[in-house]
């Protein structure tokens, strides 16, 4: 009995004399000397395409003094001035003291915050260290003012297709027109199903245009445009009220291409950021050619292998891959690069755990952005995964937006959804799913 309590006695000096070197340690942490101290290499900066890759901006510090030894790592929080972080972008450093940005990546950072590129954007920047869930100190808040610059095409308009011919039918989004060289003409790029159109202005119907006549000048709120499926080029004169409705897409067609020389093709989707068509396909060892409507009539290869295309040119060789391929059909160029595309795969994607996954496309007006729109998710759950393969695969361990490599599967409720993966701090992506 003796012995029992004497060890019970032991034990009870132990927990209160490592309860007090727990709450020494907490308050070592939490003493001001365990705070980051940042330094900004600039204050005031004004970026430029043409410093596009060199560093614009660094934040540093040094190693903060909690008192004893620590392993803490650090992050950077960096939002819109007077917002208290609400909607900050994050930068894990891991144990790193720093992180800079080019001039490009923090243009990007600006521009996916909504800044006016014709006055300087106010930026809160602050830095946390990170010990544990529950010790964490945060830094005083440090302001960049950086003017940025337009380095995408602004092609937007705010007339749209809408109807039970269009993709979303008569509800909308309508389907964009862009604008062109000439003021008050647009064209919008369409694949249209069997149905009826209207032109309209703002996704509203205020202000809509029909064809009374089928005669390709348009009626305020006149009848519905009769269309049958195919993709299209319309084009919209706002100075002349007048259309018109023409077949028109490019693809790849030949022995790398998915279906062959035979086709159909594999069709590019136009990028209005600037004024081009893309491709995202898997290829195989083989030759292909781009061609226009499925037909031989308009068609381009690329004599002299240089990236110039010639009108029925040779056969351009590629090598086995997955590639974002960029036509250029104002100067007759053909860029072709290897990427890796991230796709959506799980018992709540389309296609269930084996695919082929929903494939995301590059949100070509900001870095690192890939995007799929009106995706239709059932009950289950989803993962991220590179190329349709398990190689590299993403899911979420907190369920708090955050990816991890080889993280927990996504758990989701049916419904139609536009999905968002930010890869613009590859050390801690981010997705969103937002229900339609």
């Amino acid at each position: 009995m003796k012995n029992i309590l004497k060890n019970g006695l032991l034990s009870l000096v132990a927990l209160v004399f490592f309860t007090a070197c727990e709450k020494e340690e907490l308050r070592a942490v939490l003493n001001s000397s365990a705070v980051p101290v940042i330094t900004l290499n600039s204050a005031s900066l004004e970026l430029t395409k043409e410093n596009a890759d060199q560093t614009a901006l660094t934040v540093s510090w040094a190693k903060p003094d909690f008192g004893f030894s620590a392993g803490a790592q650090y992050r950077i929080l960096v939002d819109q001035a007077g917002s208290n972080f609400a909607n900050a972008q994050t930068f894990s450093t891991g144990s790193e003291l720093s992180r800079s940005w080019t001039h490009q990546q923090l243009n990007s950072l600006l521009q996916a915050m909504g800044a006016d590129v014709t006055q300087p954007f106010n930026l809160d920047i602050a830095v946390e260290s990170i010990l544990s869930d529950k010790s964490m100190q945060r830094s005083a808040i440090n302001q960049v003012s950086a003017l940025g610059y337009l380095d995408k095409l602004d092609l937007s308009s705010s007339w749209g297709v809408v109807g039970s011919g269009a993709e979303n039918g008569w509800d909308g989004p309508d389907m964009p027109f862009y604008k062109t060289a000439d003021a008050g003409i647009f064209v919008a790029f369409v694949t249209l199903k069997d149905g009826e159109i209207k032109i309209r202005e703002n996704n509203d119907w205020a202000v809509n245009y029909g064809d009374d006549g089928a005669d390709g000048s348009l009626d305020a709120g006149g009848a519905n445009i009769v269309v049958s499926a195919g993709t299209y080029a319309i084009t919209f004169d706002s100075n002349n009220l007048t259309y018109t409705i023409k077949a028109l897409s490019w693809g790849i067609v030949g022995s790398a291409a998915p279906n062959g020389w035979d086709g159909p093709d594999h069709n590019f989707f136009y990028d209005p950021t600037s004024d081009q068509w893309r491709a995202l396909v898997t290829l195989a060892e083989g030759e292909m050619k781009v061609r226009m409507n499925n037909d031989w009539a308009v068609n381009y290869g690329d004599t002299g292998a240089d990236g110039s295309l010639e009108a029925g040119g040779d056969n351009i060789a590629v090598s086995a891959g997955t590639y974002l391929i960029t036509f250029n059909q104002n100067e007759l160029t053909l860029e072709i690069e290897s990427i890796d595309i991230p796709g959506i795969v799980g018992s709540g994607a389309p296609n269930g755990w084996d695919g082929p996954d929903v494939s995301l496309i590059p949100d070509f007006g900001r870095d690192d952005f890939w995007i799929a729109n009106n995706v239709p998710i059932v009950d289950g759950e989803i993962k991220f995964r590179m190329n349709n393969d398990w190689a590299v695969n993403y899911g979420d361990d907190g369920a708090d937006g955050s990816l991890e490599l080889n993280g927990a599967n996504i758990v989701v409720e049916a419904g139609n959804y536009d999905v968002e993966l930010d890869f613009s701090d590859a050390a801690s992506p981010k997705y969103s799913l937002t229900k339609k």
